[in-house]
């Protein structure tokens, strides 16, 4: 059979790789090359020898114009099914102009239903060293990387294989960019805080070094406009070792001022609850120039519900520290060797112990963990007690008194345990979440007092002299939040106050009544004055500003109180003579403030400001920890203002997301412990 000579002759074939477009192929006698269009560099050109080594090139070649190569060539590979439909670049251009240009290759576009956003546009793409830098420090900053890592030889050996053309920018380089991308953000941060038509609360919390140096970290708490809960750092200052107590309130006054925000604050939470009182009261007279205090200034200071707790809890521990650690050593005895544990284990399944926790030891550092262990090991109380008496290796047997101590204590910690999750675990804890749990621990160590072991009762006294101290500071505030919670209303403490107090509850309740009417009466006044145009712009608060010209000031304050006062009293009157709103799960006490406000809207400016206090400072992953705040040894190198830029913009940047928890914002620099 004879073939046709057209059909004999053998096409050239076409050259389909992507590659190529970077590339001429000239042929020589019986050898082709590829020669880069960038850099003139030949390379093997024949077709069997493929296009890997070609691609190789391009992402080496430092003269190609800046633009991600890898990138048309992952495209490709991704989407190989679909046809590709390159717009042929002008092949008339000489060997000289593909010398000097770069040679723009054309759009390149998926032909099937392809999104236009997802179109490629080579020729549009620069490389901006200025704006590479300071995403570079942005990455830094929000993740918590350390300055130095741009020194790191990985680091450098992937930028310049990833983009040539980025010059690698010094430690001393990244931390002013780092510097000035915090400026920046700051700057943002003090116009949004100062058009909030709220008042913001301030939490204090005091961090510590390895080497002892003390740190203020400043978190503004307040509710925007949209009723969503918010926090933002403010300052993180290095404290000197010379300061004092005094000094401490200039520190935190100064830093008010600093932000514009002293008199436009309704509450600070310290995280110690035994803070010294005379820092307080500076802050207090400081701030009562600007305006006044409601209920004695009460409200205005408030200690942290966790840092009461973690102080009761160590009471407890130190009190059977003994026995915990006759626990300790009963855990690390069975679990010794697997032959002391499969006999552990039989003697369990033959006197019929159902429980199904493994024995495990407890980090001393967590006191819940400790709990933990206490728990499982009274399970295992009969095969103890079985073991104690058939092994005489076994030394670590608690007496009968001591399973009764250690049964009595785990009791009192699993409602720590439990009152601990409930306020860790929630994103945005509003004021109103602690009452009820707080009067819980009040009734419980009430009765814990009565207990007629010596040992237990005088254990319990300890505790509750601890929760009385906080209780007499935070009481009011607790109280007036958790009528602010239209579930609850008066009910809750009419409720509690009954148990606690007795035959006396009826004049403590009406203690909280006044304090709550004292306060709406004040923000009623507030209304009226910025309704009347005599408040600072965007600002509930009546101004400080001394007019002698306008005489009269006063006389509008007691045209409101005197002809006014009963029209604005009903607005609470209102709210709390309506039948409370069904309990559920998924009531939204912001949500329900943010349809009823107008409704109530005065009440609702009040509500904004309380729901918004801290009553606890200890972030979730820290809720259990026996120490205190411990900034990491890296941190703890960096000069103060490089230090404060870092945590407080990583702060700013954080992006808000369903599993961002705004509490955590500072976990990333705790020593592990």
């Amino acid at each position: 059979m004879e073939v046709s000579n057209e059909s004999a002759i053998k096409k050239p074939k076409r050259l389909t790789s992507i590659v190529w477009n970077h590339f001429q192929r000239i042929r020589k006698a019986d050898v082709c090359y590829a020669v880069c269009v960038h850099c003139d560099k030949k390379l093997s050109g024949s077709s069997n020898s493929g296009t890997t080594h070609l691609r190789n090139h391009l992402m080496r070649c430092l003269k190609r114009s800046n633009y991600d190569v890898s990138q048309l060539l992952s495209a490709k590979k991704k989407k190989k099914d679909t046809s590709l439909s390159i717009a042929n670049v002008n092949a008339n251009y000489d060997e000289a102009q593909r010398k000097d240009e770069y040679i723009k290759p054309t759009i390149i576009k998926f032909d099937h239903e392809q999104r236009k956003d997802e179109i490629i546009s080579l020729g549009s793409c620069r490389f901006d060293q200025e704006r590479s830098r300071l995403d570079l420090a942005r990455m830094i900053i929000l993740h918590g990387y350390p300055l130095t890592m741009v020194e790191h030889v990985g680091f450098k050996i992937f930028v310049k294989n990833l983009q040539p053309l980025f010059e690698i920018v010094p430690n001393s380089s990244i931390e002013v960019s780092c510097i000035e991308i915090y400026m920046k953000e700051k700057q943002k941060v003090y116009e949004m805080i100062n058009r909030l038509h709220g008042r913001i609360n301030l939490a204090v919390e005091m961090w510590s070094s390895p080497e002892n140096t003390e740190y203020l970290c400043l978190i503004a708490h307040y509710i925007d406009e949209d009723w969503k809960l918010q926090q933002k750092i403010l300052n993180f200052v290095t404290l000197d070792s010379s300061h004092t107590e005094d000094m401490l309130s200039e520190v935190i006054i100064n830093c008010l001022m600093e932000w514009d925000v002293e008199c436009n604050l309704f509450a600070m939470t310290f995280d110690d609850c035994y803070a010294d009182d005379d820092i307080v009261l500076r802050i207090k007279d400081r701030i009562s120039q600007n305006r006044p205090l409601s209920s004695n200034g009460q409200l205005f200071d408030v200690r942290s519900v966790a840092h009461v707790l973690n102080l009761i809890v160590q009471d407890a521990m130190e009190t059977l520290r003994e026995v915990t650690e006759k626990v300790r050593g009963s855990v690390r005895y069975v679990k010794s060797s697997q032959v002391i544990q499969g006999k552990f284990n039989d003697i369990a399944q033959q006197i019929g112990i159902s429980c199904q926790k493994n024995l495990v030891l407890d980090s001393p550092t967590r006191w819940n963990s400790t709990y933990f262990m206490l728990e499982t090991v009274i399970g295992y109380k009969s095969a103890f007690c079985f073991l104690q008496e058939h092994d005489p290796a076994y030394t670590s047997a608690l007496t009968d008194t001591e399973w009764e101590w250690a049964s009595s204590i785990t009791g009192y910690l699993k409602l720590f345990v439990e009152i601990t999750n409930i306020f860790s675990g929630d994103k945005f804890p509003t004021a109103n979440i602690y009452f009820p749990e707080i009067c819980d621990v009040h009734i419980q160590l009430i009765e814990w007092c009565k207990n007629p072991d010596d040992f237990l009762s005088s254990m319990a006294l300890k505790m509750k002299a601890k929760f009385d101290r906080y209780w007499s500071k935070c009481s009011l505030a607790l109280a007036v939040a958790a009528i602010l919670d239209p579930r609850f209303k008066m009910k809750l403490v009419e409720y509690y106050y009954s148990q606690i107090y007795g035959s006396t509850a009826l004049d403590r309740i009406k203690e909280v009544s006044d304090g709550i009417k004292e306060l709406f009466n004040a923000y009623s006044i507030c209304s009226t004055l910025v309704d009347q145009g005599s408040s600072l712009p965007g600002s509930s608060l009546p101004s400080t500003s001394t007019d002698s010209r306008d005489r009269l000031k006063g006389f509008d304050k007691f045209l409101h109180e005197s002809s006014q006062g009963q029209s604005a009293i009903s607005d609470l009157n209102k709210y709390l003579e309506e039948p409370v709103f069904p309990r559920n799960c998924d009531f939204n006490i912001l949500n329900w403030w943010k349809v009823h406000t107008p409704r109530y809207p005065i009440l609702s400016m009040m509500a904004r400001d309380i729901l918004g206090t801290p009553m606890s400072t200890i972030a979730p992953e820290l809720a259990f920890g026996v120490g205190g705040r411990v900034l990491d040894s890296y941190r703890c190198s960096l000069n103060p203002e490089t230090r404060q830029a870092l945590i407080c913009t990583r702060d700013w940047l954080q992006v808000e997301s369903e599993d961002h928890n705004p509490s955590s914002a500072l976990a990333l620099y705790a020593e592990a412990s």
